[in-house]
């Protein structure tokens, strides 16, 4: 009989927190043994008391840890997980490239996956952008984000530059010598990608990217409409934790 796997959510009362909840709930193989979220401490979800330390998810004798938090929790809870032997789940974002240093180095003794993105559309337009990025000489991003999303641009945007910059070198550069309103043309992203946050009341996450050469234009976009379309990445994430060695980057390996 397949041992089933013990999980526990810190973020757990947030938005995506409890999506997540809802998830491991669900699904086969996964059970909700520990939630961990200092504003809701004392609440329930799915039978479980919500704790406000992480001490109790080593009482609950956790395999996996899944964090949405923030980058400022989070350096905290995963030094802390890699410690007490838990494998990490991660989907919070805003990490430096000395965090991720940091947490390869803090987990030996048990594995950590930290992904921009967990939904699979998402993985698949990363994916294609860095396919088609040779083939073109300038390209965009523009991301979309519900308005309680703290730092731009998104960690799926940033990712996607990296790999598309990775894949070629030779962009165009741009033309613009006068930002009549400062910004306008974006962030500057690697190998000069421009990098444009969207912040909106009723979104949820969506990304474009829009690649341009002699005569064509070839536009890639992925929309989260809701926070369940994250889900069955994380549920796989959960699963297969335990045979990615140490720090893995994305769920790509997975799929």
């Amino acid at each position: 009989m397949t041992r089933v796997i013990r999980v526990g959510v810190v973020g757990a009362a947030g938005r995506m927190g409890s999506t997540v909840c809802d998830a491991v709930a669900e699904a086969d193989g996964l059970e909700l043994v520990a939630a961990v979220d200092v504003v809701s401490a004392g609440g329930a979800t799915h039978g479980v008391t919500i704790a406000s330390d992480l001490k109790a998810l080593a009482d609950a004798k956790c395999d996996v840890v899944v964090d949405f938090t923030v980058a400022d929790a989070a350096r905290t809870t995963l030094p802390w997980l890699a410690l007490h032997g838990m494998h990490a789940v991660v989907g919070t974002t805003g990490f430096s490239a000395d965090d991720i240093d940091s947490f390869r180095r803090a987990f030996t003794g048990s594995n950590c996956l930290v992904a921009a993105n967990f939904a699979i559309g998402a993985v698949l337009m990363m994916r294609f952008a860095e396919q088609a990025a040779p083939w073109f000489e300038t390209a965009e991003i523009i991301e979309f984000h519900h308005n309680a999303k703290a730092d731009a641009p998104s960690g799926t945007a940033l990712a996607t530059a990296r790999r598309m910059a990775a894949a070629s070198s030779d962009w165009a550069p741009d033309p613009t010598t006068h930002e009549v309103v400062p910004g306008a043309r974006g962030g500057e992203g690697p190998a000069g990608i421009r990098i444009h946050g969207v912040r909106m009341v009723g979104m949820t996450a969506s990304q474009e990217v829009v690649l341009g050469t002699a005569g064509q234009t070839l536009v890639i976009r992925h929309d989260s409409n809701d926070r369940v379309s994250f889900m069955p990445g994380v549920v796989l994430a959960c699963r297969k934790i335990g045979s990615l060695p140490g720090l893995t980057l994305g769920i790509d390996s997975l799929l």
